[in-house]
Protein backbone atom coordinates (compact mmCIF):
# COMPACT_ATOMS: atom_id res chain seq x y z
CA UNK A 1 0.00 0.00 0.00
CA UNK A 2 0.69 3.28 -0.86
CA UNK A 3 -0.15 6.76 0.55
CA UNK A 4 0.55 10.03 -1.04
CA UNK A 5 0.54 13.40 1.81
CA UNK A 6 1.21 16.63 0.46
CA UNK A 7 1.92 19.75 2.57
CA UNK A 8 1.30 23.67 1.23
CA UNK A 9 4.59 26.04 1.54
CA UNK A 10 4.21 29.04 3.88
CA UNK A 11 1.62 31.50 2.64
CA UNK A 12 -0.08 35.11 4.18
CA UNK A 13 3.50 36.57 5.58
CA UNK A 14 3.97 33.07 7.81
CA UNK A 15 8.01 32.27 7.45
CA UNK A 16 7.05 28.21 7.68
CA UNK A 17 4.34 26.07 6.92
CA UNK A 18 3.65 23.60 10.31
CA UNK A 19 1.98 21.58 7.61
CA UNK A 20 4.91 20.79 5.26
CA UNK A 21 7.34 20.77 8.23
CA UNK A 22 4.91 17.68 10.07
CA UNK A 23 4.40 16.11 6.84
CA UNK A 24 8.84 16.09 6.19
CA UNK A 25 8.92 14.54 9.23
CA UNK A 26 6.71 12.07 9.15
CA UNK A 27 8.04 8.23 9.63
CA UNK A 28 8.77 6.76 5.70
CA UNK A 29 6.31 3.49 6.57
CA UNK A 30 3.15 3.83 8.43
CA UNK A 31 1.21 0.38 9.42
CA UNK A 32 3.04 -1.38 6.43
CA UNK A 33 2.29 1.31 3.64
CA UNK A 34 4.92 3.84 2.24
CA UNK A 35 4.70 7.13 2.45
CA UNK A 36 5.16 9.45 -0.14
CA UNK A 37 5.66 13.00 0.79
CA UNK A 38 5.58 15.90 -1.79
CA UNK A 39 5.23 19.83 -1.02
CA UNK A 40 2.72 21.73 -3.38
CA UNK A 41 2.17 25.41 -3.80
CA UNK A 42 -0.05 27.48 -2.15
CA UNK A 43 -1.67 29.07 -5.51
CA UNK A 44 -5.02 28.32 -7.30
CA UNK A 45 -4.90 25.90 -9.93
CA UNK A 46 -1.08 25.08 -9.73
CA UNK A 47 -1.64 23.53 -6.39
CA UNK A 48 -4.43 21.40 -7.80
CA UNK A 49 -1.86 20.12 -11.31
CA UNK A 50 0.78 19.68 -9.15
CA UNK A 51 -1.35 17.19 -6.67
CA UNK A 52 -2.64 15.74 -10.34
CA UNK A 53 1.01 14.90 -11.22
CA UNK A 54 2.04 13.42 -7.89
CA UNK A 55 -1.00 11.00 -8.34
CA UNK A 56 -0.31 9.83 -11.67
CA UNK A 57 3.35 9.33 -10.90
CA UNK A 58 2.82 7.34 -7.59
CA UNK A 59 -0.29 6.13 -7.64
CA UNK A 60 -0.85 6.36 -4.56
CA UNK A 61 -4.16 4.19 -2.49
CA UNK A 62 -4.58 6.89 0.12
CA UNK A 63 -3.60 10.62 -0.47
CA UNK A 64 -4.24 12.92 2.14
CA UNK A 65 -3.21 16.75 1.63
CA UNK A 66 -2.21 18.89 4.76
CA UNK A 67 -2.57 22.69 5.51
CA UNK A 68 -2.13 25.01 8.27
CA UNK A 69 -5.45 26.79 9.99
CA UNK A 70 -3.74 29.60 12.07
CA UNK A 71 -6.45 30.05 15.02
CA UNK A 72 -7.66 26.18 15.21
CA UNK A 73 -6.68 24.58 18.53
CA UNK A 74 -6.94 20.76 17.41
CA UNK A 75 -5.84 18.59 13.92
CA UNK A 76 -9.16 19.09 11.86
CA UNK A 77 -9.91 16.12 9.56
CA UNK A 78 -12.34 17.78 6.74
CA UNK A 79 -15.64 17.07 6.38
CA UNK A 80 -16.40 18.47 2.72
CA UNK A 81 -15.62 20.78 0.05
CA UNK A 82 -17.23 22.92 -1.55
CA UNK A 83 -17.24 24.30 -5.73
CA UNK A 84 -16.28 27.74 -4.59
CA UNK A 85 -13.20 29.71 -4.52
CA UNK A 86 -13.25 32.96 -2.56
CA UNK A 87 -9.85 34.01 -1.35
CA UNK A 88 -9.78 36.62 1.80
CA UNK A 89 -6.02 37.34 0.82
CA UNK A 90 -4.00 36.41 -2.50
CA UNK A 91 -2.48 33.03 -2.63
CA UNK A 92 1.25 33.09 -3.11
CA UNK A 93 1.04 34.33 -6.73
CA UNK A 94 -1.10 36.88 -6.10
CA UNK A 95 -4.39 35.08 -7.76
CA UNK A 96 -7.56 36.36 -5.52
CA UNK A 97 -10.61 34.53 -7.17
CA UNK A 98 -14.12 35.85 -5.51
CA UNK A 99 -17.19 33.78 -5.96
CA UNK A 100 -15.25 31.34 -8.58
CA UNK A 101 -16.60 27.82 -9.40
CA UNK A 102 -13.56 25.20 -9.08
CA UNK A 103 -15.05 23.05 -11.98
CA UNK A 104 -18.24 23.65 -14.01
CA UNK A 105 -18.49 19.82 -14.47
CA UNK A 106 -18.03 19.33 -10.67
CA UNK A 107 -20.94 18.92 -7.92
CA UNK A 108 -21.47 21.59 -5.45
CA UNK A 109 -20.04 19.46 -3.12
CA UNK A 110 -17.54 16.51 -2.29
CA UNK A 111 -17.54 14.48 1.46
CA UNK A 112 -14.02 13.18 2.32
CA UNK A 113 -13.41 9.25 1.15
CA UNK A 114 -11.81 8.58 4.64
CA UNK A 115 -12.96 7.05 7.81
CA UNK A 116 -12.69 10.46 9.46
CA UNK A 117 -14.11 10.00 13.06
CA UNK A 118 -11.95 7.08 13.15
CA UNK A 119 -8.94 8.98 12.50
CA UNK A 120 -9.64 11.03 15.28
CA UNK A 121 -10.79 8.64 17.72
CA UNK A 122 -7.41 7.43 16.63
CA UNK A 123 -5.59 10.85 17.32
CA UNK A 124 -7.61 11.40 20.73
CA UNK A 125 -7.03 7.92 22.48
CA UNK A 126 -3.35 8.71 21.50
CA UNK A 127 -3.83 12.30 23.93
CA UNK A 128 -3.70 14.47 20.60
CA UNK A 129 -6.78 16.80 20.32
CA UNK A 130 -8.28 16.29 17.18
CA UNK A 131 -12.09 16.99 15.89
CA UNK A 132 -14.09 16.44 13.03
CA UNK A 133 -14.52 19.87 10.91
CA UNK A 134 -17.23 20.99 8.71
CA UNK A 135 -15.91 23.25 6.84
CA UNK A 136 -12.57 23.65 5.39
CA UNK A 137 -13.06 27.48 4.48
CA UNK A 138 -12.68 29.09 0.47
CA UNK A 139 -8.83 29.29 0.08
CA UNK A 140 -6.38 27.09 -1.64
CA UNK A 141 -6.90 24.92 1.00
CA UNK A 142 -10.78 23.77 0.14
CA UNK A 143 -9.76 24.76 -3.47
CA UNK A 144 -6.99 21.67 -3.22
CA UNK A 145 -9.68 19.40 -1.27
CA UNK A 146 -12.06 19.99 -3.70
CA UNK A 147 -9.44 19.17 -6.61
CA UNK A 148 -8.63 15.90 -4.75
CA UNK A 149 -12.28 14.50 -4.30
CA UNK A 150 -12.63 15.84 -8.26
CA UNK A 151 -10.36 13.57 -8.97
CA UNK A 152 -11.39 10.21 -7.14
CA UNK A 153 -14.57 11.23 -9.08
CA UNK A 154 -13.56 11.70 -12.32
CA UNK A 155 -10.17 9.24 -12.67
CA UNK A 156 -9.31 7.14 -9.44
CA UNK A 157 -12.65 6.03 -7.78
CA UNK A 158 -10.77 3.47 -6.01
CA UNK A 159 -8.48 5.88 -3.84
CA UNK A 160 -9.16 7.34 -0.59
CA UNK A 161 -8.80 11.20 -0.06
CA UNK A 162 -9.17 13.88 1.95
CA UNK A 163 -7.68 17.03 3.87
CA UNK A 164 -6.24 17.95 7.47
CA UNK A 165 -6.02 21.05 8.90
CA UNK A 166 -2.95 21.86 11.34
CA UNK A 167 -2.72 24.75 13.70
CA UNK A 168 -0.13 27.04 14.37
CA UNK A 169 3.53 26.18 16.00
CA UNK A 170 4.62 27.59 18.56
CA UNK A 171 7.12 29.95 17.42
CA UNK A 172 4.06 31.69 14.92
CA UNK A 173 2.64 32.91 17.87
CA UNK A 174 4.82 34.88 19.64
CA UNK A 175 3.50 37.86 18.45
CA UNK A 176 0.03 36.33 18.09
CA UNK A 177 -1.69 37.11 21.71
CA UNK A 178 -4.01 34.14 22.64
CA UNK A 179 -3.60 32.50 19.85
CA UNK A 180 -3.75 28.77 19.84
CA UNK A 181 -0.75 26.59 18.83
CA UNK A 182 0.49 22.78 18.85
CA UNK A 183 4.27 21.48 18.94
CA UNK A 184 5.58 20.19 15.62
CA UNK A 185 6.50 16.95 17.31
CA UNK A 186 2.35 16.31 17.83
CA UNK A 187 1.36 17.85 14.63
CA UNK A 188 3.69 15.05 13.72
CA UNK A 189 2.41 12.00 15.57
CA UNK A 190 -1.30 13.39 15.38
CA UNK A 191 -1.14 13.06 11.54
CA UNK A 192 0.74 9.57 11.74
CA UNK A 193 -2.29 8.26 13.88
CA UNK A 194 -4.99 9.99 11.60
CA UNK A 195 -2.65 7.74 8.41
CA UNK A 196 -2.35 4.53 10.51
CA UNK A 197 -6.57 4.59 10.95
CA UNK A 198 -7.02 5.34 7.64
CA UNK A 199 -5.20 2.70 6.46
CA UNK A 200 -6.33 -0.17 8.45
CA UNK A 201 -10.16 0.96 8.39
CA UNK A 202 -12.30 1.35 5.60
CA UNK A 203 -15.87 1.43 7.35
CA UNK A 204 -15.84 4.39 10.02
CA UNK A 205 -17.65 4.60 13.05
CA UNK A 206 -20.79 5.90 14.18
CA UNK A 207 -19.90 8.51 16.76
CA UNK A 208 -20.89 12.10 17.05
CA UNK A 209 -18.36 14.66 15.42
CA UNK A 210 -21.02 17.42 14.61
CA UNK A 211 -21.02 21.04 15.83
CA UNK A 212 -23.98 23.36 17.31
CA UNK A 213 -23.07 26.39 14.86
Amino acid sequence: MKVLITGFDPFGGEKVNPAWLAVKKMKDQIAGAEIVKVQIPTVFRDSINKLEQAIEMEKPDITLCIGQAGGRYELSVERVAINVDDARIPDNRDNQPIDKVIYEDGQNAYFAKLPIKTMVKNAKDNNIPAAVSNTAGTFVCNHIMYGLLYLIEKKYPEMKGGFIHVPFIVEQVIDKKNTPSMSLEDITKGLEYFVEAAIKNDKDIEVTGGTIC
